[in-house]
């Protein structure tokens, strides 16, 4: 049973991550394919289990030598019963039975949970966050994700929606619209869409120049890596939209830790590709919005497994809750 692999996924809208993880945390092998979300998505699970048949005979294994399937899915799970809530990109319809479709699809046990969540997992696991039993992780991609782990769990709420730190209020008057519904999420600012925003917003006023605007007025349009990459070289507008990032991801992060007094902050996904930039200055708003215990305890880092992280923290729900097995 020890030398049996995991089958993890990190399931996104458009493309599916897949990988055969050892239960030490290796990745083994890993590949990706399409998610057809056509007919109400009715092929997903058959398309995932059709392809690790293909794998494990390209190289030579069996079904047998699979423990089962982790797979963390973009939207509220009830873990408990595996049914996904809500999944807007994936033409399922609500309260989707996703445990029991990929069961009967791959004829493996299987556990389902949120991709943020599971990213949280992955970098508890073996990334930035590894040794830690408490600790928040926050993903600053497109939007914004958490996880919050408690004595090495993941805490789910009564609905699986527990973590949704990107709809924490952070501009609690006449903030951005935010896809969720609400206005004024942290997810309007210090998600990559956010930065852009608030860039383009300072380039319109005119006020500040800079390179940034002379990149927008030749390519009508920039990224959120430029705003940082041209912060770093004093560019005045990318200097003023990392401190707003910074102060209110500090705020945020900082009433958090006060509640939870996690050991890590793992700061993830594509926006954390600023490095220390972003870190050190949502640091130093951190440092100054903590409770004084907080702040000499819980220390903030950047997630080392990438793209990684959720085919990884997929594989720790099966690890976790199979002991039996293993």
């Amino acid at each position: 049973m020890a030398n049996q692999w995991i089958a993890a996924i990190d399931l996104g809208g458009t493309t599916s991550k897949i990988a055969f993880i050892s239960q030490g945390g290796e990745i083994i092998h890993k590949w990706e394919i399409p998610t057809d979300n056509s007919n109400e998505g009715a092929n997903i699970t058959a398309n995932i289990a059709a392809s690790i048949d293909v794998k494990l005979k390209e190289i030579g294994a069996t079904k047998e030598d699979l423990l089962g399937i982790g797979m963390g899915a973009p939207g509220p799970v009830d873990y408990e019963t595996g049914v996904i809530l809500n999944a807007v990109n994936l033409g399922w319809k609500d309260h989707f039975p996703l445990k029991q479709s990929l069961e009967a699809a791959s004829l493996l046990p299987a556990a389902v949970e949120n991709d943020a969540n599971c990213a949280a997992l992955g970098e508890m696991w073996m990334g930035a966050g590894k040794g830690a039993r408490d600790l928040v992780c926050v993903t600053l991609g497109t939007g914004v994700g958490g996880g919050v782990i408690v004595d090495s769990r993941i805490v789910q709420g009564v609905n699986g929606a527990a973590g949704e730190i990107g709809h924490s209020t952070a501009v609690p008057f006449g903030g951005a619209p935010c896809n969720c519904g609400k206005t004024g999420c942290l997810e309007t600012i210090a998600s990559a869409t956010g930065i852009v925003r608030l860039a383009l917003e300072e380039i319109k006023k005119g006020d500040l120049q800079g390179e940034l605007t002379s990149m927008y007025a030749n390519q009508q349009k920039i990224t959120a890596k430029d705003v940082f990459d041209l912060a770093k070289t004093g560019d005045p507008i990318g200097q003023k939209v990392l401190n707003e990032v910074s102060f209110h991801l500090g705020l945020i992060l900082a009433n958090l830790a006060n509640t939870l007094n996690p050991e890590k902050i793992v700061l993830g996904g594509g926006v954390s590709k600023a490095g220390s930039i972003l870190l050190d200055s949502v640091n130093d708003y951190f440092a100054k919005f903590a409770f004084p215990a907080v702040k000499n305890s819980t220390k903030l880092a950047l997630a080392t497994l990438g793209n990684d992280a959720g085919v990884i923290g997929a594989a720790w729900l099966i690890k976790n809750n199979l002991p039996s097995t293993i």
